[in-house]
């Protein structure tokens, strides 16, 4: 059984309407390993199925072919997503919903992210995957957690490298205890809220801080996990 203290939504129209009207960018944060590649191939499975023009935007690819040219140094890292979300952009001002899990360590480049989207009136979700560091560790899907404790892999996320979580995401999501299509059911419900409130500026997403916080036992384990972005 899922316990969750979340925030009230406020009524929104129908998804499938909302949705039709533009792109926007999801960009899921969190530590390797907890759970946001699977959130945004479940978002984009559904939104698919609705007709919608979807990209994923995978942090591993971006680094082979985008970014290839950058260390792992907290400037690199920033410039990383900052370029990241260049390309989100141009694909959700095209009426693509550009999906983003990529880690995105540092609130000064997230923040500056959502800025360039704002000044451009495009909508922008930010999920923080707020999968606790123990879940991330126990996954390891790529070995990462394991190669670190190992002394074969340094500055990794969350454990010798920070992560500066989001002061106020969209939507805040512990992934364990719930099913994939649970989670992205959350997801997909604030998205909705997010493009309505676009075009109704003075519509709140929310009556409270923007939080949904879910506690109960494990995202199904096909959760992917990250290098270190």
């Amino acid at each position: 059984m899922i316990a969750a203290s979340a925030h009230r939504l406020r009524a929104a129209p129908v998804g499938s309407a909302v949705l039709s009207r533009g792109g926007a960018t999801v960009w899921f944060t969190g530590l390797p390993s907890a759970g946001k590649s699977t959130l945004a191939s479940g978002l984009a499975a559904r939104l698919q199925v609705e007709g919608r023009q979807v990209e994923i935007l995978d942090g591993d690819e971006l680094r082979r072919h985008l970014t290839a040219d950058l260390g792992f140094s907290r400037q690199d890292r920033e410039t990383n997503v900052r370029r990241v979300g260049f390309v989100a952009r141009l694909l959700a001002r095209h009426g693509v919903f550009a999906l983003v899990p990529v880690i995105a360590p540092y609130q000064a480049s997230r923040a500056a992210v959502r800025a360039e989207h704002a000044a451009e009136g495009i909508p922008f979700v930010e999920v923080h995957v707020a999968t606790p560091l123990s879940v991330c560790a126990a996954r390891d899907v790529k070995g990462l957690y394991a190669k670190q404790q190992a002394g074969v892999l340094r500055g990794l996320t969350g454990v010798d490298d920070p992560y500066e979580e989001p002061q106020n995401p969209e939507l805040r999501l512990d992934t364990t205890g719930l099913t994939v299509a649970e989670a992205v059911d959350r997801v997909y419900a604030v998205l909705v809220q997010v493009m309505a409130r676009s075009e109704t500026p003075d519509l709140p997403i929310t009556d409270q801080p923007r939080d949904t916080r879910v506690e109960s036992d494990g995202l199904e384990p096909s959760a992917v996990g990250e290098g270190v972005q």
